[in-house]
């Protein structure tokens, strides 16, 4: 079993060491990046300068050998003798003559140099390096007579003035190397959080607008490529928020209109009951038209929230609704309900036509397209409503006409606008909900609602398009 305070993995600590800000990470990675390229560097620079090093200490090494062995002459019994020239100091230092395995002249130098020069002495021409905590360069050069080896030269060169010059230079590397990363670091951090100082405040200030004014944007004002970019997602995100609660409040506004009706027909049965005793037959009509006041709201609250969770759910765009139902059996029950909740409004009269009629949209989300446009019929007709369903390739036809006023002259499309009243001035106290209801309701089903060419005369006429079931 591992103990708790065992150590930790190399991959826990890293993740423990790792930077929590942005700015901290991107730091670091500058620091790791130019720590590689600076120790990349620093292995070519001290091999460049190690190479230079020795080639100036082996030309040193035949250098002198060439010169010691140019004072050497041979006997004719092969005795070696050396003719030191007027100042041969130089030639003493770290220069071995041997004849045979003997050494004629020795310097003064370490058992192990020593002991290597020794070992060189009658071997091939050619450089080599002694061994030891530090290892000297030597260079071994035959003394020729009569094209017959006499005697050879070796030459060596102690580490210690190359060896300091590299040494100095690996620590002046390092030096500028640590310096250099901290540099790094440091201007990295600051660079970087100065780029994404103008981020922080953006995101801050879109935050900002959400929770208070979600109608403020950041605009086109002129930012560098990278800041526009974020200013325009920002703005793309407060305009969907802004989307969002317009529908929320909008939702809310409907739910209100479309529950006002039944709600106001429960509000009247009940004051009515309570306004003085009722016998059985009335009390029973009074509970049956408060029960169907209450399923009728049910039916629009699950209606509209069933809607609305449609169209969450298509991410906004307009999708086709589930269901299937008749036409014109629908438009005879609606006809008959518009009948009851408006007695001394002019009757709707629904057109024969064909029976089979079907729209791919659940029945339902059709009543609900379709209540507001016969209330306001009803509401404004002087004699008459008439619906009349069509059949179009591809899609079925509503169309409800009515001897009104009509949309006023100038009005046009706009009478589908929330909060839009044909006549402010009409004596009615709708709040110009329902037509714009009634169209988005069409829309999120596939179809539309349109205005549609008035009867002659005077009048209304509104088109609602739906797919074919």
């Amino acid at each position: 079993m591992r103990s708790a305070t065992g150590p930790m993995r190399p991959r826990a600590l890293l993740r423990r060491l790792r930077p929590r800000t942005l700015r901290g990470r991107l730091a670091l990675i500058a620091v790791v990046s130019i720590a590689v390229w600076v120790a990349v560097l620093t292995a070519v620079f001290q091999g460049l300068l190690t190479s230079q090093l020795n080639s100036q200490a082996d030309e040193l090494l035949r250098t002198r050998a060439t010169a010691t062995a140019a004072t050497i002459s041979s006997s004719p019994d092969g005795a070696l003798t050396v003719n030191d020239p007027a100042d041969d100091s130089a030639l003493d230092v770290g220069v071995w003559i041997y004849q045979g395995d003997q050494a004629v002249e020795r310097p003064t130098a370490s058992r192990t140099l020593q002991s290597t020069a020794d070992r060189l002495a009658g071997g091939p021409a050619g450089f080599s390096r002694s061994t030891g905590p530090a290892p000297a360069r030597l260079y071994v050069l035959p003394v020729l007579a009569d094209d017959r080896r006499v005697g050879t030269v070796v030459a060596a060169v102690e580490p210690d003035g190359a060896q300091h010059t590299g040494e100095i230079a690996l620590t002046a590397a390092a030096a500028l190397g640590a310096l250099l990363l901290a540099g790094v670091y440091l201007v990295t951090r600051a660079v970087v959080g100065g780029a994404l100082r103008p981020v922080a405040a953006m995101s801050a200030q879109a935050a900002a607008w959400s929770a208070a004014d979600t109608t403020r944007r950041f605009g086109t004002t002129r930012r560098p490529a990278e800041l526009s970019a974020l200013a325009g997602n920002l703005d793309e995100l407060l305009d969907r928020l802004a989307a969002v609660l317009r529908h929320e409040q909008q939702l809310t506004a409907e739910l209100s209109h479309e529950l006002r009706t039944p709600l106001a027909r429960i509000t009247a049965e009940t004051d009515w009951l309570q306004a003085r005793p009722r016998d059985a037959a009335e009390r029973q009509a009074a509970h049956t038209a408060i029960a169907e006041g209450a399923a009728r709201m049910r039916d629009i609250c699950e209606t509209l929230l069933s809607q609305a969770r449609d169209g969450a759910t298509a991410g906004g765009a307009a999708g086709e609704v589930p269901g299937r139902c008749l036409l014109t059996p629908l438009l005879v029950t609606l006809a008959d309900r518009s009948a009851q909740d408006f007695p001394d409004a002019p009757p709707v009269r629904v057109s024969d036509g064909d029976a089979r009629a079907a729209a791919g949209v659940a029945a339902p989300i059709v009543e609900r397209i379709l209540t507001p446009l016969l209330d306001n019929a009803r509401r404004y007709a002087r004699e008459s409503v008439t619906v009349e369903c069509v059949v179009r390739p591809g899609s079925v036809v509503v169309v409800i006409r009515d001897d009104g006023p009509g949309v006023p002259e100038g009005v046009g499309e706009a009478v589908f606008e929330p909060g839009r009243r044909g006549d402010p001035e009409d004596g009615h106290d709708g709040a110009g909900l329902g037509l714009a209801l009634a169209r988005r309701l069409a829309r999120a089903a596939g179809g539309d609602l349109t205005l549609g060419r008035p009867p002659i005369g005077a009048g209304a006429c509104f088109e609602v398009s739906l797919p074919t079931g």
